[in-house]
């Protein structure tokens, strides 16, 4: 996957991913629509603590609705997200905030604002009027920008940055927020196969050293196979599948979920769930 070189080890699964506690992040009857186009219908979901869950299915399937309600976006039009128990919408911003980072897939950056200012907005929850800056802040911010290799991006503008830099950008402010929560909707969005890479890793090794439940969508399929504890799989607003990739990732649901033929095998790396299409298209006769 990532060319020539010493193969990348498997990761290794958070502790969770063997014994998994209670839900503290969960939807019951969850229907979430868009004026009157209802994309998620009477969903049922517990995210498994302490692990890293990933959500996968084809484009518009509700993936993205659904970690937007999860992370207080969008408010169900019937059922209820809980954290800890309790329902969202009951529960004030700010506490939220310290509990709960998420990534949207497209987030907008202030005009002019640099990537050092923009990482430290990850800290707004932990502040209050009497206590504006600290030195964790300050732990915290140099932290996250080094773990996503933006320190020396500190003093530009986030608007001349390129895409894949900004969505780096955007993964420090949300890991400087140092919640046990962690929301990321498409976080490999603009970056090249290195970076993709780095990312998922830094995502697993959050969840295995520091204890972070992870909750992510994902596009590549091979990508959440081998980076997921726990695969959650949707076709057209509802969970059609879940469980650990070994189980859930079969010929048979990539062409329920994807409409795609194909084989599944061992992948040679990770011996996690390895997806290849079918005989490509042969209209022009050749092989």
């Amino acid at each position: 996957m990532t060319g020539t070189g010493t193969p990348r080890p498997a990761p290794q699964a958070g502790p969770a991913a063997q014994e998994r506690p209670a839900a503290r992040l969960a939807a019951r009857g969850l229907t979430l629509s868009y004026e009157e186009r209802t994309v998620v219908e009477d969903l049922d979901l517990d995210v498994p603590d302490g692990a890293v869950t990933v959500v996968v299915g084809p484009n518009a399937c509700g993936k993205s609705t659904l970690l937007r309600a999860l992370g207080r976006l969008l408010r169900p039009r019937r059922g209820a997200v809980l954290l800890n128990g309790t329902d969202l919408a009951r529960i004030p911003t700010r506490r939220i905030a310290q509990a709960l980072g998420l990534l949207p897939q497209t987030p907008v950056a202030p005009e002019a604002i640099t990537v050092a200012d923009l990482v430290a907005r990850g800290r707004q929850p932990h502040q209050r009027w009497w206590q504006q800056w600290s030195e964790e802040d300050e732990r915290a911010v140099a932290e996250a920008m080094a773990r996503t290799d933006v320190a020396a991006l500190a003093d530009r503008a986030v608007d001349e940055l390129s895409g894949g830099q900004r969505q780096r950008v955007w993964i420090a402010m949300a890991l400087a927020q140092e919640t046990d929560l962690l929301l990321l909707d498409e976080p490999t969005t603009y970056l090249d196969i290195a970076h993709q890479v780095e990312v998922l890793d830094l995502v697993r090794r959050l969840n295995r050293d520091r204890g972070r439940t992870v909750v992510a969508v994902l596009h590549d399929l091979n990508q959440a196979a081998r980076y997921a504890d726990h695969l959650v799989a949707m076709k057209a607003g509802r969970i059609v599948a879940r469980g650990r990739p070994g189980e859930v990732v079969t010929a048979a649901l990539v062409e329920e979920v994807f409409g795609l033929e194909a084989v599944v095998v061992p992948d040679p790396v990770t011996g996690s769930p390895l997806v290849v299409p079918g005989r490509p298209w042969e209209g022009d006769g050749r092989r």
